[in-house]
């Protein structure tokens, strides 16, 4: 027993030393370790802007942004000779009070898609009579804005294209709909209104 015992003891240790001094083992514990390192290696990290990095200016004429409910104008609509307080929001506490602007829309005279929103049953009971071709007209703390309907739509309550970004300064200007429905109207009343740049208003007055 004995002498089979250290038979066994000189074979390993003969073929230990012939695994160490063999590629294999190389072999073995590289690839040991590859799969260590599979098993730790973090996920790549993204590379942060550099710091210097030239970002895009924002040009407004706003020189402070309104805070949810403040006052931030006004809207004269000549067809109905009606002026209505606009306030920042479209919760029902601004729309309680009058018109509310869309807090992630553009503000009245920027780039893109101003939107303002109104009860039919308050502000906005008449504003089935102005359609494509009457004036909006804005009044803000940078000035006077003034837009002409060019579009008139009636969308169901869910539809989102109401407030999709606009190639052009925009007033959208929304509604419930039909204005005589009894409840919870299904529908949204809505004037698209781009803003009258000076030749426009010459180009009409001439027509």
């Amino acid at each position: 027993m004995r002498k089979g015992i250290l038979g066994l003891a000189v074979v390993a240790i003969i073929f230990g030393i012939w695994f160490s001094t063999t590629n294999l083992s190389k072999f073995l514990t590289g690839y040991a370790i590859f799969k260590v390192g599979q098993m730790t290696k973090e996920e790549p990290q993204p590379v942060p802007p550099a710091e210097d990095e030239p970002t895009e200016p924002v040009d407004s004429p706003y020189p402070l942004k309104p805070e949810k409910g403040d006052l931030m104008g006004e809207l004269y609509i000549p067809k109905l000779e009606a002026t209505l307080p606009i306030y920042h929001g479209t919760d029902e506490d601004e729309l309680e009070r009058g018109v509310g602007h869309f807090a992630n829309s553009v503000l009245p005279g920027e780039e893109d898609n101003s939107v303002l929103s109104g009860h039919r049953d308050t502000v906005f009971r008449e504003l089935g009579e102005v359609g494509v071709g009457d004036l909006l007209i804005v009044e803000t703390a940078t000035g006077t804005h003034t837009y002409r309907v060019r579009k008139v739509r009636i969308v169901d309550e869910d539809d989102r294209t109401v407030i999709v970004p606009k190639p052009r300064a925009t007033l959208t200007v929304s509604t419930c709909y039909p204005f005589d429905f009894i409840g919870s109207a299904p529908e949204r009343y809505i004037l698209e209104a781009t803003l009258i740049k000076e030749k426009d208003e010459s180009e009409n007055e001439n027509s």
